[in-house]
């Protein structure tokens, strides 16, 4: 299986690079290039980093127009999730930043009213009310115990809608989109690569033979 992680310049390339050899992955490659991202089996979309910045070097290579075009199974992880979305209020100016448009959600940022709760949102945290195999193997449990426990570092964060597969709390118990799904495109808010087995179950259950 031939594994495309898209290079756009962007931040935790390395980390989810290292993920995929523990698992096992001998022919993952970091690329910009087109014609081996459209070939490759599956495709993974890191990102750490700012949304205009992101936006920026994505036109700049073209890489704005390939993406939304691909078939494969796609995943985005942490800003390569909230690049998916329509639109994001981060951005240089007050009026924020238009993204890839692939899938129908806008990111917008954490306002808490607790002061307790800070910003950005960073730590573990459960998952909740998964859908999709991409969570096989999980219990999708509130309990502190069963749990499943990922790790997440973002201010920004997409609603709960039609397209939300995992859920998570926070401030105050409110949810919002851990995990999304529209046709092949997957993104998760979370750092699959740096969530311990529940991450490394994850990415396994993405990358089995006939995951659609």
């Amino acid at each position: 299986m031939t594994i495309a992680v898209v290079d756009y310049q962007g931040g935790n390339v390395q980390s989810v690079l290292f993920a995929l050899q523990r698992l096992g992955c001998e022919q993952a490659v970091l690329t910009a290039d087109p014609d081996l991202i459209r070939s490759a089996d599956r495709v993974l979309f890191p990102g750490e980093g700012e949304a205009s910045s992101a936006m920026r070097a994505l036109r700049a290579s073209g890489l704005d127009r390939v993406l939304p075009t691909l078939e494969q199974p796609f995943l985005g992880i942490c800003l390569g999730m909230q690049l998916l979305g329509r639109h994001t209020a981060e951005g240089v100016t007050a009026a924020g930043t238009p993204l890839l448009n692939m899938l129908p959600f806008d990111v917008v940022r954490f306002a808490p009213t607790d002061p307790t709760q800070k910003v950005p949102h960073m730590g573990w945290n459960a998952l909740q009310a998964l859908q999709t195999p991409l969570f096989t193997g999980l219990t999708g449990d509130e309990s502190p115990v069963a749990a499943d426990y990922v790790y997440f570092v973002h201010s920004y964060y997409a609603p709960v809608g039609a397209y939300t597969i995992a859920e998570a709390r926070y401030p105050a118990r409110e949810s919002f989109s851990a995990a999304v799904r529209y046709r092949n495109f997957y993104g998760l808010q979370f750092h699959v690569e740096k969530s311990g087995s529940v991450g490394e179950q994850i990415l396994r259950n993405f990358l089995t033979e006939g995951f659609v």
